[in-house]
């Protein structure tokens, strides 16, 4: 099915009539509704009165020119993106608007297929826009506010140097080990700040693929390599407005560094391909959980970028510094898989924490969180038990004894209420692995719920997708007849 295209509110300001008349023509005839006036006064005038996707202005016109109304647009609609028609007399001008936020140029005389091709990519990038807000808001419902769990005086620390920092627009670096959480204190750094209400784009340098990070990060114009067949917008562009948050940063490539270093130093990108700088208005958020200065001394990362994002720095402790955290962070993944827990239910046994506290956890909060996870898939009513847990934090538990067997004739009688039985002579059973206690529990929840996947889902605490997933793996492990 063809996907439906919204089609964009055009505003269209020059001063010659034949241009006029074209467009008034061609911009409805290309999906789009137009608004064509015939001078900068005119073009204010319908500003005042409604919103648009894209202002097309002749740079060039009496009396009001193109300049004043770009400025009238950033005053109402900061969302509206500015494209100016020029020629080649003020062709330094338009460059030096680009790099103001212009969205693009033309020069005159200019092609009805150069305005097809600047308002498809007007069209592409408010789409990108849209979708990156959408699903910020679906985070946010799902994940509520970026909230900090735990009262440790580590996290006390943490708490304070964000509430410090994020009313600056100091560039930051965050340091912790995998799983502690770096993202979610560089969330609440941007909630806090004044760009709250702008994007958060969050990018793991370790997960882009070597020869796509420039294109990722500054975007591309269509035809700079092989692949590129439009042109495309980066992350720093995405998030202008707003926080873009650079995930383990050492991972960045060394060639890539330097450019990174001037967007930091200029405010200005350049997308792969292209001449033309474009000025971005982003707050830089750097997290890694390696040794930088390391790097540095071994010549694998820039020392003038590690003090370029190390304006400010913030270090997140690990769990095992934090181990009085752990009753609260368990309620609160409990509660976050399970909404309907009531707020004064105890969710786990004193054994459970004893056993957590136990253990060291080398993955922290992600690994407390799939632990967490794993017990409430195999538990059907809380508290949970130490049944529950994965066998490598349940076998850390102490063991019980039994009383010593008497020597061989030995008369030595039963003490209390002891009952002498036979030794077991049958081996112990071998323990199911973690597999088969997920896939038993998920059958027996479908057996209970009479197959309803839905409801079965939800009891174990799971999502739809996550149930899917398990089955799928269960036909697939199922022998061939």
């Amino acid at each position: 099915m063809k996907q439906h295209v919204r089609p964009m509110r055009i505003l269209f300001a020059d001063d010659e009539t034949s241009i006029q008349e074209l467009m008034r023509i061609e911009l409805p005839r290309l999906g789009h509704e137009a608004t064509v006036c015939p001078d900068g006064r005119t073009a204010l005038a319908a500003l005042d009165r409604t919103s648009y996707d894209c202002v097309i202005v002749d740079l060039d016109m009496p009396g009001v020119g193109g300049l004043e109304v770009i400025a009238r647009v950033r005053e109402t609609s900061s969302d509206t993106e500015t494209v100016i028609i020029t020629g080649k007399s003020s062709l330094e001008s338009a460059v030096a608007a680009v790099r103001q936020g212009v969205f693009d140029y033309l020069t005159k005389p200019c092609k009805l297929a150069d305005i097809q091709a600047v308002l498809e990519r007007v069209r592409k990038k408010r789409e990108l826009t849209s979708r990156l807000r959408a699903l910020e808001r679906r985070v946010r419902r799902a994940e509520g506010t970026s909230q900090l769990v735990g009262a440790s005086s580590g996290l006390e620390r943490v708490r304070r140097l964000v509430a410090r920092v994020a009313a600056s627009d100091a560039n930051v670096l965050i340091r912790g080990e995998t799983g502690t959480g770096k993202e979610l204190v560089a969330r609440a750094i941007h909630e806090g700040s004044p760009r709250a209400g702008g994007p958060l784009v969050a990018v793991n340098c370790g997960a882009l693929p070597e020869h796509l990070v420039e294109s990722e990060l500054f975007g591309h114009r269509k035809g700079a390599f092989t692949g590129a067949d439009e042109h495309r917008a980066g992350l720093f562009e995405v998030a202008d407005g707003g926080t873009l948050f650079l995930d383990e940063i050492g991972e960045l490539p060394k060639q890539l560094q330097s450019r990174l270093l001037r967007a930091l130093e200029s405010g200005e990108i350049r997308r792969v391909g292209d001449n033309q700088p474009i000025t971005v208005d982003v707050r830089v958020v750097c997290a890694t959980h390696r040794s930088l200065e390391e790097m540095v001394a071994t010549g694998e990362f820039r020392e003038d970028l590690l003090f370029r994002i190390n304006t400010f720095e913030i270090a997140i402790p690990p769990l095992r510094e934090r181990i009085d955290d752990l009753p609260e962070l368990v309620r609160h993944f409990v509660r976050k898989a399970r909404p309907q827990t009531p707020p004064d239910a105890e969710v786990a046994m004193p054994e459970v924490f004893a056993a957590l506290a136990r253990h060291r956890w080398p993955g922290n909060i992600r690994e407390l969180a799939n632990v967490i996870e794993h017990a409430l898939v195999l538990c059907d009513d809380l508290p949970l038990s130490v049944e529950h847990l994965p066998s490598r934090l349940g076998a850390s538990l102490p063991q019980a004894t039994t009383p010593a067997k008497p020597a061989a004739g030995s008369n030595a009688e039963p003490t209390g209420n002891a009952v002498a039985s036979p030794v077991a002579t049958t081996p112990p059973r071998k323990p199911e692995s973690l597999r088969d206690l997920e896939m038993r529990a998920i059958l027996e929840g479908l057996e209970r719920n009479h197959g309803n996947k839905v409801r079965t889902a939800e009891e174990l605490g799971i999502s739809l997708k996550t149930l899917y997933n398990k089955l799928h793996q269960l036909q697939e492990a199922a022998p061939v007849a």
